[in-house]
């Protein structure tokens, strides 16, 4: 009887190195191929998932290469990046924008504030599958776009902002109205 110890070896050798495998293809080649899809569509929030997975990755990527020397006593963090990696890249868990809009935003926006509070875990419960539904104002206002014209969105919004001035009686005649953040604070 034939052995098939050589087939044995081979799926040994793929399972032993799954992570070697399968990690330049999900944090590279889906990616690469994704974001030039993006690039090539109208669609912001696509723009912005895929470029703030690029950040992220140059982040994990600074990380590895500082804490090389330490990684290397970890034999389960090739696993723990090519599952990191996933939840970053695939769009059904969303994560490489809550990672941005919970953890690097803040920290972006406001560098004192977040260095005190850089523990800081939302109370909100963390959804890992959500669900993209028509009244998100991202989607509602992609879909605007795409139907009307990035112009007639923008006209949209000035109207909307000549509207709210008009109300707190932003015509400049004596209102003492403004808040001293606001944007059209006057002297």
């Amino acid at each position: 009887m034939p052995s098939h110890s050589g087939d044995d070896n081979v799926l040994q050798v793929l399972i032993k190195n799954f992570d070697v495998l399968a990690l330049p293809l999900v944090a590279l080649v889906y990616p690469l191929y994704a974001s030039v899809k993006a690039i090539e569509t109208k669609s912001l929030a696509e723009d912005e998932q895929w470029l703030t997975y690029w950040v992220l990755y140059a982040i994990i990527s600074l990380f590895e290469l500082i804490f090389s020397k330490l990684l290397e006593w970890f034999p389960i963090w090739p696993f723990l990046k090519l599952v990191g990696i996933c939840w970053l890249v695939l769009p059904q868990f969303n994560g490489a924008e809550h990672v941005y809009r919970h953890f690097i935003r803040p920290f972006y926006m406001n560098p004192q504030r977040a260095s005190t509070n850089i523990w800081y875990v939302p109370q909100k419960k963390f959804n890992f599958f959500p669900k993209r539904e028509d009244d998100d104002i991202l989607t509602a206002a992609e879909k605007y776009m795409e139907k009307h014209g990035t112009d007639a969105f923008e006209r949209m919004i000035v109207r909307k902002d000549s509207y709210e001035r008009g109300r707190r009686g932003g015509g400049g005649g004596g209102s003492n109205n403004y808040m001293i953040f606001d944007d059209d604070y006057r002297y």
